[in-house]
């Protein structure tokens, strides 16, 4: 049984939001939590917010199963981070000349499933 969770458009670089998504990869949920809740990056409350709702999907498509799930069990099997998509403003440059600004988003997806 796998669930997934998806958060779109987060106001971020992908840059930065992967640097906090490649630390829990792989890990425990529990782990996961811990790791993100003592991150000092501003990128590990968005992607705590992701995981949480990733566990939570995992619950509701068990209980639909009738199927047991302990959320101890639960791994991060699957995370990524793609680019989303950008947003164009314009900053003042030297001799009244204006200068592009692309203020990048990003698509956050966490996939959870028990531990084999």
């Amino acid at each position: 049984m796998d669930a997934r969770a998806i958060q779109r458009t987060v106001r971020q670089s992908p840059h930065k939001m992967r640097l906090v998504v490649d630390l829990i990869r792989g890990k425990n949920v529990n782990e996961a939590f811990a790791i993100l809740k003592f991150s000092k990056k501003h990128a590990a409350r968005q992607v705590s917010k992701v995981l949480l709702s990733a566990v939570a999907n995992a619950r509701e498509a068990a209980g639909r199963a009738d199927a047991r799930l302990d959320e101890d069990t639960l791994v991060v099997t699957h995370a990524t981070v793609d680019e989303g998509p950008a947003l164009k403003r314009w900053t003042p440059a030297a001799m009244g000349r204006a200068t592009p600004v692309r203020k990048r988003t990003s698509h956050v997806t966490i996939h959870v499933a028990p531990k084999e």
